[in-house]
């Protein structure tokens, strides 16, 4: 058994787990980084930074690589389908709380990709792709970290653990930590293709929200390809969802063109509302999706956990540097961010939902009214758009 001492141990190369570990290894505290992949996964299910994401990541001189490589979005539209009306919202107006008063269209794996040979590039720092935790022990002096490898298994001891390793988390089920919270009933499938969309709907821009009582749909334009999220009755077999026949009806209601659209891939989903009761654990915490998980309209998953990271991290540093006692560092994380989940992420993802799939008719056109005096309230429009940018649950966490 091969074996490793480490000062922090992070389960999860994703871009949660890279930001993480390379937060602290640019500080100069040890990190071994494992990952079960033999790379960055290219998930492409995260697309979006916003402000307050790009302004961390600007720390790291990363940014402007991902400016490079995605798409600047400032303005996005909440559309109705069956009308073709459209409520737009400007992030330009928010520009004087903002760097970066727009979103960018990237997807995730390039900022894994990039973070991951930064973090290898420190000498404290160690990336271990191929690597499948399997489970930890922990004592009132550190952790061990057991995982398996391509030929034997590793043991870790570290300091602290940090899981950063996703929904399906394996340190959050060692841990046995209730996991609070609902999954939708229907599945969600999402389309990539390089159909140019834009061309069969007018005034399209690259974060577009499509309400519909029947069938609403995200549209997200990154480079080069669109991405369509759809959801699809929960009845119907994941072949039935992914098949030709579903695929060609779906692109025809849409932009009444079906079976001549290619898709680069079609992916299933099951998604979740669900906060995990406890993100601290001892020497053990849980971060991005392995502590809490939301629907995806408004993008804030993967940037809620790149904030849990810079969070932890801070507090992590600071407790290395001498300058803050352990227990209340971490206890003062635990407590900033499951209130951000609960009261702005969890909370605006499923207003989002709501105004999206309608229901009953009477319900939608109330909800359609209120985006409708939102977007027509310069006061209202501007508490709506530092929501939605996430900047106003950052200022909160702070104060």
């Amino acid at each position: 058994m091969k074996q490793h001492i480490t000062q922090v141990a992070i389960a999860g190369a994703g871009p949660v787990g890279t930001v993480a570990a390379y937060a602290l290894a640019r500080k100069g505290i040890d990190v071994f980084l494992l990952e079960s992949g033999s790379d960055c996964a290219p998930d492409l299910r995260a697309s979006t930074f916003h402000p307050p994401t790009l302004e961390m990541l600007d720390s790291f001189g990363v940014t402007e690589k991902l400016i490079e490589r995605g798409l600047k979005a400032p303005i996005y539209h909440f559309r109705e389908r069956r009308s073709g009306e459209v409520i737009e919202f400007d992030m330009g107006e928010i520009a004087d709380a903002t760097r970066y008063p727009y979103r960018i269209q990237c997807e995730q794996y390039h900022l894994s990709r990039m973070l991951s040979r930064l973090v290898r590039d420190t000498p404290v720092a160690q990336v271990a792709f191929n690597h499948r935790v399997v489970g930890f022990h922990q004592d009132c002096d550190g952790v061990d970290v057991f995982a398996e490898t391509p030929v034997d298994i590793a043991q870790i001891r570290a300091d602290y653990l940090i899981g950063a390793d996703g929904a399906n988390s394996i340190i959050r089920k060692w841990l046995g930590v209730e996991f609070h919270g609902f999954t939708y009933n229907e599945k969600f499938v999402c389309y990539t293709t390089p159909e140019p969309i834009e061309k069969h709907i007018e005034n399209l821009c690259y974060v577009n929200y499509l309400s519909d009582p029947e069938e609403w749909m995200v549209l997200l334009k990154v480079p080069g390809i669109w991405r369509i999220l759809v959801p699809a009755p929960a009845l119907l077999s994941d072949e039935e969802i992914l098949s030709d026949e579903r695929t060609t009806q779906v692109f025809e209601r849409l932009i009444d063109k079906g079976g001549s659209v290619t898709t680069r891939h079609r992916t299933i989903y099951q998604v979740h509302q669900r906060v995990a009761k406890e993100f601290l654990h001892g020497r053990v915490v849980i971060i991005g999706d392995a502590a809490h998980l939301n629907n995806p309209l408004g993008g804030f998953g993967m940037n809620s956990g790149i904030h849990d990271a810079f969070n932890l991290t801070d507090k992590l540093i600071r407790i290395y540097k001498g300058r803050e006692d352990a227990d209340t560092a971490l206890e003062t994380f635990a407590e900033q961010r499951k209130k951000t989940t609960h009261h702005f992420i969890q909370k605006r993802t499923k207003e989002n939902m709501r105004y999206m799939s309608g229901g009953q008719e009477a319900a939608h056109e109330q909800r359609k009214r209120e985006m409708r005096e939102i977007r027509n309230d310069p006061a209202r429009r501007r508490q709506f758009l530092l929501q939605q940018a996430m900047i106003e649950s950052l200022e909160a966490e702070r104060a």
